[in-house]
Formats: structure tokens, C-alpha cells, sequence
């Protein structure tokens, strides 16, 4: 072997140790690209191929009002899989909304809610998914709300678990944005197929940061919210080291999706500031 080969060996050992190593892996969530997604600008059949290309994110987490008609489409969910394969990308997730109320005190919407979800369960198996991501969306009051809901995520955590598929659910507002109100909520399922999914923001008039540590013991997947950034690529109203040190010390080490909702700067910039950032924190131990 040549002096020049054996250097590129062993740098592409030390990148494989260093990837080895890394305490969480770094996903895209496809929000981040609302904007263009909306505007037509960018496909959905070519967010796989983007997360890799542009940003060199191997995980991508799929929300469904980009192909909302197509969760019983196989030949159009066989492409989108096929693209994430060619580019050598995870399927992680797919973020689930506008399928009705979990948590409804009505009992025939819950459940038509409930069935709605299905479809979501069976295209998340398809594409090689681990969960999808719900809402545990209420119109009851506190204590009736999390035994609805708990009720509605049940039911739906018993359809996904033969299928080895998790139902998480982010705190995305209302009584889901108060981390003691969404633990307890998903400790009554006692289904271990149904867990969390903390993101950074999302936290209206409850703390953030005890917001995630309620959240990270049932965690099978993390958001990290971004807004905007200082002239040192800190986020200005999230202390990422302080969420990263919080997500860390639950033992969690599986993705974490990039979901940059700013105005400032552009989609792109946002995610590859969230992503400088994200990659940071990759020394907290």
C-alpha cells in the first residue's frame, strides 16, 4: 500500500471511529423546508436526496401535508423509498397532522381519528420508519383531557405495535405544551410503543428546559427547534448545550431532527446554523 493510501485508510478509520462515537445522530425534519416545499419550489420526492446532497443529513423525518394524499399510494411511498435508499438516507419518522383529535370528548370522533391515523402506521412501516409522530390534541379539560388522550393513543399504539412501529407525540400546543400534563398523559397508555417526542420550543407558558427533562425518559425521538442565531452560531432563544446536556443525560443517543423555523434567515442557512450548532454539542459528555 502507498504512503497516500495508507493516509486515506487511516483518515477513514478516524472518520469511522468518530462516527462510531458520536453520542446522537443528526436528522432533518422536512418543516424546515415548508416554506419552498409550499411554494412548489422543491418536490417531496426530493427532500431524501436534498437532506444528503445539501446538507449531508443521512435521516430524514417526512410530515404528511407534503404527500397527504398518498399514504395508500405504493407505487408513489415505493419511489420515496427508493430515492431515500439511493442516497443512503434513514427514514426515521413521518410527523402526522390534521387526522383529528386524539383526546376528542366526542367518542365517535376519537375513534374515527384513531382509524384516520392507520393508513400513517402502515406507510411508516413501508418506507422503514420507526414512528410516526401524533398530536395529542384535546378540547376537554385537564384531567378528563389526559385520560382522552390516553385513550386515543392507546388504541392507536395497539394497532402500530405488531407492526414495530412507535406513536410519539410531540408537545405542539395546547395541554400538550406542558411537560408534566404530556408524560403523565403517555404513562397511562402503558404501551411501550407510545412515547415522546421533546422539542426545544413549543413551550408556551411552561419552562423549556424542565419541559424536555419531563419528556426525555419516554423520548424515542428529539426536535430541535431553532429561530435565530448570534455572530457566535448560538441559537438566541434556545441554550442548545443546556437541551443537548438534558437529551444526553436521559441516555438517549438515537436522532435528533434539525426543524429551523426562523424568518431571518433563509431554510438553508437555518438548517446549516442548526446543524453547526447541533454538531457543537457533540462533545458533551
Amino acid at each position: 500500500m502507498t504512503a497516500a493510501a495508507t493516509a486515506v485508510a487511516s483518515t477513514s478509520s478516524l472518520f469511522a471511529q468518530q462516527a462510531k462515537a458520536a453520542p446522537f445522530k443528526i436528522s432533518l425534519a422536512q418543516w424546515s423546508l415548508h416554506k419552498p416545499l409550499f411554494a412548489k419550489q422543491i418536490d417531496n420526492l426530493d427532500f431524501a436526496k436534498i437532506s444528503k446532497e445539501k446538507f449531508g443529513i443521512e435521516g430524514v423525518e417526512y410530515v404528511n401535508q407534503f404527500f397527504k394524499d398518498k399514504a395508500k399510494d405504493e407505487a408513489y411511498l415505493s419511489e420515496m423509498k427508493k430515492r431515500a435508499a439511493d442516497f443512503g438516507v434513514t427514514s426515521v419518522l413521518i410527523m402526522i397532522d390534521g387526522e383529528g383529535a386524539l383526546g376528542d370528548k366526542d367518542a365517535a370522533k376519537r375513534t374515527t381519528a384513531v382509524e384516520n391515523h392507520y393508513k400513517w402506521v402502515e406507510a411508516a412501516k413501508f418506507l422503514g420508519c420507526h414512528s410516526i409522530r401524533v398530536n395529542a390534541q384535546t378540547n376537554a379539560e385537564y384531567e378528563e383531557g389526559k385520560k382522552l388522550a390516553a385513550d386515543g393513543l392507546r388504541r392507536l399504539s395497539e394497532y402500530a405495535k405488531p407492526m414495530g412501529i412507535n406513536v410519539i407525540v410531540e408537545n405542539h400546543g395546547g395541554l400538550s405544551s406542558n411537560g408534566k400534563w404530556l408524560s403523565e398523559t403517555i404513562r397511562m397508555t402503558e404501551m411501550a410503543n407510545c412515547g415522546t417526542l421533546p422539542d426545544f420550543g413549543n413551550f408556551y407558558e411552561y419552562d423549556r428546559y424542565q419541559g424536555v427533562t419531563d419528556l426525555m425518559p419516554l423520548a424515542k425521538a428529539v426536535s430541535a427547534k431553532s429561530y435565530d442565531f448570534d455572530e457566535n452560531g448560538n441559537e438566541t432563544k434556545i441554550d442548545f448545550r443546556k437541551m443537548m446536556k438534558i437529551v444526553l443525560d436521559a441516555k438517549y443517543h438515537g436522532w435528533v431532527g434539525i426543524e429551523y423555523e426562523g424568518s431571518k434567515l433563509s431554510p438553508d442557512d437555518g438548517i446549516i446554523a442548526t446543524k453547526k450548532l447541533l454538531e457543537k454539542c457533540m462533545d458533551i459528555v
